[in-house]
């Protein structure tokens, strides 16, 4: 799959046993001396000595092995990490690989983004919620402790290389983290994956057809980047349920619910609001709900407007002292609405 940006063109590759064939792939788009590893130590142990054995037959390669988690993607440890590719003696014609799951992703594409002004990047996601979301569409950022991704940049990578075999390895957790995002896609553009997504039974069902579900999941972000590169118009539609999912994230510093449980809750949640409101379809809620509860996602977190407002005042998507709240009219149908807090004033999330 290409996605089309002129000069930040590049591809997608989905295909179970991938990894296999890391140095083509990798060749195919660098033809450099020295790569970096950038990855963490719940994946390095399973995937990254296979990858680096591979890669070092034609270049020389360096790993940066990072704890596990979203306390990683945090800007104080950029210091630390920039200090060891200066180390290895990175220039500015050598190649980071984000080798790992959003977090990984988000940070070693905001570190290739910013040494060295910039250094090529390719993404090897390795949780469903980076192979579906967060691996294509080139943003790239760390956490501060007033928020998520509240310091970031555009890094368009070389390549992207999905294997989904390494969804095997994943922790049920993570299963159901990525599992929101794949229902997110569902809401946004495509009622055909949604209702196919509440007529699988588990998620054991929906893995036979994996390639397909996360090759519309890409298709979609693929199409809508194309079309707004910078996040002012389309691509803000594919943060529907996000404006309170970081609110949430924010309020139990990260330690409670995933991204994509909070995305979950996020999505759930808004709709019954805009529901309330008269703003969309009765019953979308609800539709919403039992589709997060079959994959194990959480709906409510039983946090009132009050708790979260802080957190919302800083989202992203305040823009022109509006936030840009992404709602839908119905399953695949979607628009945006430009309110503020009082939108959801004295609810309950």
């Amino acid at each position: 799959m290409r996605v089309n940006l002129g000069k930040d063109s590049y591809d997608i590759i989905i295909e179970q046993g991938a990894l296999d064939k890391a140095l083509e792939y990798v060749q195919s788009v660098y033809q450099g001396n020295k790569i970096v590893i950038i990855s963490d130590d719940n994946v390095y142990p399973i995937y990254g000595h296979k990858i680096e054995g591979k890669l070092s037959q034609e270049f020389i390669v360096h790993d940066i092995v990072l704890p596990h988690g979203e306390k990683t993607k945090n800007f104080d440890i950029l210091p630390e990490i920039y200090s060891q590719l200066l180390s290895f003696h990175l220039t500015r014609t050598d190649l980071i690989i984000a080798l790992g799951g959003g977090v990984i992703g988000d940070l070693a594409g905001f570190v290739a983004s910013t040494i060295l002004r910039g250094v090529k990047l390719i993404q090897i996601p390795t949780s469903l919620l980076a192979q579906v979301d967060s691996s294509v569409g080139g943003k790239v950022a760390v956490d501060l402790k007033e928020g998520k991704n509240l310091v970031g940049a555009f890094k368009h990578p070389s390549l992207v290389i999905i294997d989904p075999l390494t969804l095997k390895t994943l922790d049920q957790r993570y299963i159901n983290d990525g599992m929101g995002e794949v229902i997110k896609y569902g809401c946004i553009r495509s009622a055909s994956l949604f209702d196919k997504l509440a007529n699988y039974k588990d998620f054991d069902d929906l893995y036979k057809d994996i390639d397909e579900i996360i090759g519309q999941c890409v298709d979609i972000k693929r199409d809508v980047v194309e079309k707004d590169l910078y996040d002012f118009g389309d691509r803000l539609i594919l943060n529907f349920g996000h404006t309170l999912a970081h609110a949430v994230e924010q309020y139990y510093h990260y330690e409670k619910y995933s991204h994509g449980e909070a995305v979950a809750i996020g999505m759930v949640q808004l709709t019954r609001i805009a529901e309330k409101k008269g703003m969309c379809q009765n019953g979308l809620s609800q539709k919403i709900k039992e589709v997060c509860i079959k994959y194990n996602l959480p709906s409510i977190a039983h946090l009132s407007s009050q708790d979260l407002s802080q957190a919302i005042s800083l989202d992203k998507k305040n823009i022109n002292k509006k936030l840009s709240y992404v709602l839908l009219k119905d399953i695949g149908e979607t628009y945006i609405y430009p309110s503020d807090l009082t939108f959801i004033e004295g609810e309950e999330i």
